[in-house]
């Protein structure tokens, strides 16, 4: 609808004359019937004296409709953040994804490991060199020899530098050699299965 009729459409549903609408403005008679008939349009300041005086704002009397820019907009607004929700459920569900495959393919290594590996065993040596005594133990996988564990006397440990092998089976037997070339003895338990918990 045009700015003049919307203009006449508003007088008649107030009850107003063109004259009597001409009077409140401010403008002659024949203005109002110019913006009714189309022929001119009132300026900034007539159109907000109109919208005061119909108590519409001036987007509503210029037919400027606002409201499907603003729905427009409102629709957009609710669709990006659909979409973001969705990103983010979708980064959620993938994280914990992960998390759980990591968790599982732990589970999985280790018993593919340890079943590769064998029976994990305890082993512990006794050695007598120089009149002193000195033990040295050992926890490992029985078919490879990894070591998991070691510990024992400290001297054993640094005079054959233990740390330096993997392989508890090559670690027992430079004791052995070690203690044996320097005059002692060594003797080795038998190797026991680690109780699993």
């Amino acid at each position: 609808m045009e700015i003049g009729n919307k203009i006449q459409e508003l007088r008649k549903k107030n009850g107003m004359s063109q004259e009597e609408l001409a009077e409140k403005i401010g403008v002659a008679r024949q203005t109002i019937s110019k913006w009714e008939l189309g022929e001119t349009s009132p300026d900034l300041k007539q159109a907000k004296e109109l919208s005061s005086l119909f108590k519409i704002s001036l987007d509503e009397l210029t037919n400027n409709d606002i409201k499907e820019v603003l729905i427009e907009k409102t629709s957009n607004t609710e669709q990006l953040a659909g979409l973001i929700l969705k990103l983010i459920k979708f980064f959620v569900i993938f994280v914990v994804a992960v998390f759980i495959l990591l968790i599982v393919g732990s589970i999985i290594f280790k018993n593919i490991r340890r079943n590769n590996s064998g029976r994990l065993l305890d082993i512990s040596i006794k050695c007598e060199l120089h009149n002193e005594s000195y033990s040295y133990e050992f926890r490992f996988y029985e078919e490879t020899g990894q070591i998991t564990e070691a510990g024992g006397d400290g001297y054993l440990a640094n005079i054959t530098d233990l740390a330096k092998y993997n392989d508890a089976y090559q670690a027992l037997d430079i004791v052995d050699a070690y203690v044996k070339n320097n005059g002692g003895t060594c003797q080795r338990s038998k190797a026991k299965p680690v109780e699993e918990k």
